[in-house]
């Protein structure tokens, strides 16, 4: 189709179109200059960079190596400035400042409590540091004509043994921040169902919790984290690509596990520049989105470390329109994908949709036809 029936957007509209945003490390957001002066202040020496704009370029440069455990190295930085209340809450302010600022509407940025206690903090006080930095940022995204919503995700991580304290954790702060729980970490060798009495626990409680599966592991993974563990959805999930079957002649084939995805609706966390620093996908061209995008899986679009991949929501955006074409028809159907996959009540959910995001892209839709009939009546008249 042409750009003429398809309403491509320019990267400008891609920025203001309200974006929905489930799948954010904190640890892996921060602004570099950010990381610089929290090192200055709590003396923190272990930076391989002090100039800003050369510690981002390292960040993206180190996570480039196509090898999660490789790409998961890089938060031990990250995470070395983040043990007191003040950076904490600063860190989480700038998040949710930085999203705001990048047209999106509704985030769940999740974090890992055990990683920020070296200083002293309990699991309480981090909880407690990162949710006042949520509503500061907040607070001064309204100031700047920007709204956002941000919902914490309690991560416990895969190797380590405290998942049930974690995940008890969320549910004592449900509705008070947090929105859910994770696990997270390198998957070969820590498969989910060590930390099945997390899981229960949360079923139990009636909360809600995503399963970092599908990444670099593959299908035995994604089968543990819904069959074994129960998860509301898959963090990744990419792997899934495993199990469909795509014939010369262009037919497409589930297995069995692909199809109850599809079925069940479960949402997928893609992260497509993520996805080809850590070797899940050689190019955007080729990642799994496109084709199930088109076999209509609940696909939502993400940006898993926006320091570690240089990228943000939009730039995420931007990538998968190059790639694929994709118009705002299809950036709306992501965009509301996710919110309907959001860990909050289903009327908040409803609301957000019809109240923000429809209408968002209605605006900009309107927009793009006026340009359209403008650029038209314009070129005609130069044919007088």
């Amino acid at each position: 189709m042409t750009s003429q029936i398809r309403n491509t957007p320019s990267s400008e509209q891609i920025r203001r179109a309200p974006k929905v945003l489930l799948h954010d490390h904190l640890d892996g957001g921060l602004r570099p200059g950010t990381i610089v002066e929290l090192a200055q202040e709590t003396g923190y020496s272990g930076l391989p960079e002090t100039d800003p704009g050369k510690l981002g370029v390292w960040f993206r440069e180190a996570a480039d190596s196509g090898s999660l455990e490789r790409y998961l190295e890089t938060f031990a930085h990250t995470c070395a400035v983040m043990q007191t209340r003040e950076a904490l809450v600063r860190v989480a302010a700038e998040c949710a400042e930085d999203l705001a600022g990048d047209g999106v509407v509704y985030a769940e940025v999740r974090y890992a409590p055990e990683q920020h206690l070296e200083r002293g903090l309990t699991l309480e006080e981090v909880v407690e540091a990162v949710n006042e930095g949520f509503r500061e940022g907040e607070r001064r995204a309204r100031e700047n004509g920007h709204r956002v919503r941000v919902g914490a995700l309690l991560t416990a991580m895969r190797h380590a043994a405290r998942s049930l304290e974690i995940a008890e954790l969320a549910n004592r702060y449900r509705d008070m921040g947090v929105v859910g729980f994770d696990i997270a970490g390198a998957e070969a060798g820590f498969p989910p169902t060590r930390h099945l009495d997390a899981f229960e626990y949360l079923k139990r409680e009636n909360n809600h919790f995503t399963i970092h599966a599908g990444e670099a592991f593959g299908l035995p993974s994604i089968w543990q984290a819904l069959q074994w563990c129960g998860a509301d959805r898959l963090g990744h999930g990419v792997r899934i690509i495993d199990d469909i079957e795509v014939a010369q002649d262009g037919s497409v084939t589930l297995g069995r596990l692909a199809s109850y995805v599809r079925d069940k609706r479960v949402p997928l966390e893609l992260c497509p520049s993520s996805n080809l620093q850590t070797g899940a996908a050689d190019s955007y061209a080729e990642h799994p989105i496109g084709l199930l995008r088109r076999l209509h899986f609940r696909v939502t679009v993400n940006t898993d470390n926006r320091l570690m991949s240089g990228t943000s929501m939009s730039g995420e955006f931007e990538h998968l329109v190059d790639a694929f074409g994709y118009s705002l028809d299809d950036l709306q159907w992501f965009s509301v994908n996710a919110m309907k996959s959001a860990f909050i009540p289903f009327d908040e959910r409803l609301a957000m949709i019809n109240d923000v995001i429809k209408p968002g892209y209605a605006e900009l839709k309107s927009e793009w036809l006026f340009q359209q009939t403008a650029s038209t009546r314009g070129s005609s008249e130069d044919q007088v």
